[in-house]
């Protein structure tokens, strides 16, 4: 039997210690199961921050249906209505950077399907979010035009620049006196209100997400560590990372795995080591925070056959 083409999303929310809202937002997405199925939670309470992994079908492309009609559009739409009922970016506050009440929303292929698939995806959901629930959307790689990257737009946005030392607090700045933003959305209003922030949406090839913890309260020694390993910074290619405070007293080193096939942990996990040493700092076992995509797959195809049973 040929495996059916699936398509992954994984949505993060600026909210990791409101059970209720949390509550909420799982709650719509499990009115979507078992045609799309939520295969991971991963809560950071440090960062304040939940990132959600769904995975569903890719319909027939034989007799393909509008992307607004596939579950996964369904399920996605539904978890944004919710969280941005239940968050208030306004009162967030966490040591990850972020824009929104729902951050960063990204499609992924899984098990042969075509990026060219999620990018049609994901543009739909972009329109459907944006004009529907009035937050102005941005989309970037596949979805874009123009190719635009993640990295690219959350700097034109100003992503990287916290409202203290180490944290991310209350509403955008542009938001405060309720001037347009520097950058027009893809999808929804040109201005964004306190509580909902600005919405970023894509689609790529596969990302891993790894994080390094370094022993230390020192969050610019951190930064100057995750600079030196960034591919921006003259480090590893594909690799994309940020030095942020992290649980009491720590940090660590948060990387994007652009090509893991090409440069993963070990490499990350070496380089942060020895630079990190460099500055006379220890550094912990780095993690993943979330599955790999064959686990990702598998955990899906599970989950489908319980539900059948």
């Amino acid at each position: 039997m040929l495996r059916p083409m699936l398509a992954c999303c994984k949505l993060y929310v600026s909210e990791g210690r409101s059970a209720a809202a949390l509550r909420a937002v799982e709650q719509a997405a499990r009115r979507h199961h078992p045609a799309v199925a939520l295969v991971n939670t991963f809560v950071d309470d440090s960062y304040n921050r939940v990132g959600y992994t769904l995975v569903s079908r890719l319909p027939d492309p034989v007799a393909p249906a509008a992307p607004a009609t596939w579950p996964l559009h369904r399920a996605v739409f539904g978890m944004v209505e919710a969280a941005l009922g239940a968050i208030d970016l306004a009162a967030h506050a966490g040591a990850h950077p972020r824009l929104g009440a729902v951050d960063h929303v990204c499609f992924h292929p899984l098990a042969g399907a075509a990026l060219r698939d999620v990018a049609s995806l994901a543009a739909a959901v972009a329109a459907d979010i944006g004009d529907g629930l009035q937050v102005p959307t941005y989309l970037y790689g596949a979805a874009h035009r123009e190719g635009r990257t993640l990295a690219a737009i959350r700097r034109q946005l100003g992503y990287f620049r916290p409202q203290s030392d180490a944290e991310w607090r209350g509403p955008l700045p542009v938001t405060a006196d309720a001037t347009a933003l520097a950058v027009a959305p893809d999808a929804g209003p040109d201005a964004a209100s306190a509580s909902k922030g600005v919405l970023v949406l894509g689609a790529t090839a596969w990302v891993d997400n790894y994080n390094v913890p370094v022993r230390t309260a020192d969050v610019e020694a951190v930064r100057r560590v995750a600079r030196r390993v960034s591919e921006r910074g003259g480090g590893l290619r594909s690799v994309q990372a940020m030095g942020l405070a992290h649980g009491d007293g720590g940090a660590e080193v948060a990387c994007n795995l652009l090509d893991p096939g090409a440069v993963g942990a070990e490499e990350v996990q070496g380089m942060v080591e020895r630079l990190a040493g460099e500055e006379g700092l220890a550094v912990g076992e780095g993690y993943f925070t979330d599955f790999s995509r064959e686990k990702i797959v598998q955990l899906y195809i599970e989950k489908s056959a319980q539900a059948e049973a």
